[in-house]
This record gives structure tokens, C-alpha cells and sequence, in this order.
């Protein structure tokens, strides 16, 4: 049976490889939109390959890719198996938001400074495909002491929902795990967050001469209405905070508005994106239902005005299934004896992929590299960071917690 410090030695030799390895995953580019992320996959495996891991490509059909608003996905399973026991799933994402202005340094450069690497999602989340990878090869050299089997899932489509990575490695059979660990940060486990809903507002009237806008019908004033009503209805999402620490209340964003002909011609039509945050204890359903009844009773007051309303995306929130208390305390056991922090188990605002495997009632939590919260990784904006102390942090923690989940 190997100590724990055999295993964190041998964590410690490949610790430059590690951040090597870290580096090429930002250097390849992977933006989502526009979603066109083969070419970060087919970098990855090779690099994965390099380490003498055993890649698994599932590229998603082509109509699936487009049906979401994707160019091209190529999943990445790598499995490591110790015999019979569980299956536990290692999930992140390869795909990520655009970098963005404002960077100090080459947002593809991979720069360290000072112990911090800078770079698009260094910290969300091409850091957990490091630390889940080197965490496997140190259990490999632990294998007569192990039963059941690690998979690392390198999926490339959670900027755009997760349903041609986790859900569809799912649903295709190709991984049937018992457990799972999510992208995260190493200071807190995760097993609760929001869901999320989009909605797409097509408010229709009829253009018309500026010189004589009475004979049209202005689609930009019924659209200026149910904004108003939109926002005159978040004003109670206050008082509908959620029981779970670090999830706070409902939120509603209008993020897209588009419309219009020219500036001398009444609108004609006018549509509307809107971005509604849903609590663990809403429900999703209840909570489209309701926002489509603020839509139609404020587009009611516009006569000749048409409005339809379509649901874009649906991510339903994360909440604890049973058997979860098992990881979470393999996770915070081991937070403590590397870190001798007392790591707490939290919700968060965002929504993630670790939906899709708790939907299928499998155990997970999220944990992984990054500091304290998403805002001081600068996560989804210009100079994100990681530092690598919480790189090394989150892979003995989870290389250990592995151990302890897989021990004979």
C-alpha cells in the first residue's frame, strides 16, 4: 500500500510537466462561439498521449454540432482501470469564452509571472484537465492498491450548455460512471448552483413612413413594454434568495436586443435575448411559465403588435444527489491534511456541466484548481489567472481523495 507521501512525490516529479502541459492547452486556441473546437481536442490527446495515456475521440455528428449552435465537437475519454469496483468520472471543459480586450499579456501566451499563469481558461477550465490528468498518473503507479476505474472527460462544448459533452457522453453509453468531480475551485466543494434560462422575445409589428408612424405599428414600443415589465418583475427575486450558501437569488439579464430598419422607419420588428438565473429550490418549468405570463400581459397593451416567445436553453440547477456525502468527505478530508484548511461545501451563482451527471443520479461535486471565487481568477475576463500553488493544491488534494474513493 503506497503512503501518502509516495504519491505526492510522485506528483512533485512531474510537476514541471504539469505546468508544461498547462501551457500548450492555452497556447491552442478554443473559443466557443465560434464552437469550432476540434483542432483543441486533437492538441490535447496528443499531449495526453505524450503521457502515455490511452485516448479515447468521440467526435459528435455534424447536425448535432450545428442543432447547437456549434462547429465542431470532439469528446476526449481516457480511462484508467484498477479492476472491479466504481467509476469515477473526471470532468472539464476544453472550450471557452472569447478572450476579450483589455489583456496585459498574450491571452494564448500562457505567461508566468511571479507563480501566476495568465491566459484564456487557465483557471476555467483547462487547469482541471492538468490536474485530473496528473492526477491519474500518480494513481497508476498505485494500481495494486486500487479497485474500480478513473475516466478523464475532456468535453468541449460547456460555453454553449454541456449537451454534446457530458449529456451526450451520457446518453450515447460511452461512459456510465458511479461517481463524478467537476471543474471547480480548490478552496470550497461544490455540490449545489443555478440553473439558467434563455429566452428569445419576437415582438412583430408593421413599418411605416417616420413622417407618419400612426399608420404602422412600432414592434420597438411593445418591446420598450415588456422590458419595462421585465424588469418591474425582477424586483421580487430579492426575497426569493436561496437556503444554500453562495447561491443568492434569482436574476434576470437582457443581454441581446436587435431590430429595426433605418432611423426613418417605424420598427417593424424588435427581438429580445434574455438570461433568467433559477434557485435550487425553483422550479424550471414554473419558472418559464411565469416569465412567458409578464411577457403576454405587457405585449397586450400594444394593439397589432405580435409577440412569440421561444426557450433557447435550458439548464436545470445542480443539486445534491445521495451518495454525494461520500465525495465531500473525501474532498474536505484531504483539504485538510494537504492545506490544513477546513474547506467548505457551498453552492454558486453560474451553472455548469456537473448538471448533466447529478441529472442521471450520479454523485458529484466540483473541484478542481483556481483561488477562492471565479472574480479572483478573472474568470470570463481580460488577464485570467491561475496561481500554480493552487494548481499543486488541487491535484494532491484530489489525487489523495481519488485514493481513498478507489482503496482496496
Amino acid at each position: 500500500m503506497p503512503t501518502d507521501a509516495e504519491l505526492l512525490a510522485a506528483l512533485s516529479s512531474r510537476a514541471d510537466r504539469q505546468v508544461d502541459f498547462l501551457r500548450e492547452l492555452v497556447r491552442e486556441p478554443s473559443d466557443n462561439p465560434p464552437g469550432d473546437c476540434a483542432r483543441h481536442a486533437e492538441r490535447t490527446a496528443a499531449l495526453l498521449e505524450e503521457l502515455e495515456l490511452v485516448v479515447e475521440r468521440h467526435p459528435v455528428p455534424a447536425e448535432q454540432c450545428a442543432a447547437h449552435g456549434m462547429r465542431s465537437v470532439v469528446n476526449l475519454v481516457v480511462r484508467q482501470r484498477f479492476g472491479d469496483g466504481p467509476t469515477v468520472a473526471l470532468n472539464a471543459h476544453g472550450d471557452v469564452v472569447p478572450p476579450g480586450a483589455g489583456w496585459s499579456t498574450d491571452p494564448y501566451g500562457g505567461e508566468v509571472i511571479d507563480g501566476v499563469m495568465y491566459g484564456r481558461g487557465v483557471a476555467v477550465s483547462k487547469s482541471d484537465i492538468a490536474t485530473y490528468a496528473f492526477a491519474m498518473l500518480a494513481l497508476r503507479g498505485a494500481a495494486a492498491a486500487l479497485h474500480g476505474t478513473l475516466e478523464l472527460h475532456v468535453t468541449y462544448d460547456e460555453e454553449a450548455g454541456g449537451f454534446l459533452g457530458p449529456k451526450w457522453l451520457l446518453e450515447e453509453g460511452i461512459s456510465t460512471p458511479d461517481l463524478a468531480v467537476s471543474a471547480g475551485f480548490c478552496h470550497a466543494i461544490v455540490t449545489a448552483h443555478n440553473g439558467c434560462l434563455h429566452l428569445e422575445v419576437e415582438v412583430t409589428g408593421r413599418s411605416a413612413h417616420a413622417a407618419d408612424p400612426s399608420s404602422g405599428v412600432d414592434a420597438l414600443e411593445a418591446a420598450n413594454g415588456i422590458l419595462s415589465a421585465l424588469y418591474a418583475h425582477r424586483r421580487c427575486y430579492p426575497q426569493r434568495a436561496s437556503a444554500r450558501v453562495g447561491i443568492g437569488h434569482p436574476n434576470l439579464v437582457v443581454g441581446l436586443i436587435e431590430g429595426g430598419i433605418n432611423t426613418n422607419v417605424v420598427p417593424d420588428k424588435v427581438v429580445l435575448r434574455l438570461d433568467r438565473r433559477i434557485v435550487p429550490e425553483e422550479d424550471a418549468v414554473a419558472v418559464e411559465a411565469e416569465l412567458r405570463e409578464v411577457i403576454s400581459a405587457a405585449a397586450a397593451e400594444f394593439a397589432g403588435a405580435k409577440t412569440e416567445v421561444r426557450q433557447i436553453m435550458l439548464a436545470r440547477p445542480l443539486t445534491p444527489v445521495d451518495g454525494v456525502a461520500r465525495l465531500v468527505q473525501a474532498f474536505r478530508q484531504r483539504s485538510r491534511d494537504i492545506a490544513g484548511e477546513d474547506i467548505a461545501e457551498v453552492g454558486v451563482p453560474l451553472y455548469t456541466d456537473a448538471r448533466h451527471y447529478a441529472e442521471r443520479g450520479i454523485p458529484t461535486v466540483l473541484f478542481g484548481a483556481g483561488p477562492d471565487s471565479f472574480l479572483e481568477a478573472n474568470a470570463h475576463r481580460a488577464d485570467e489567472r491561475l496561481r500554480l500553488s493552487d494548481l499543486t493544491r488541487a491535484t494532491q488534494v484530489t489525487t489523495l481523495a481519488l485514493f481513498d474513493l478507489l482503496r482496496r
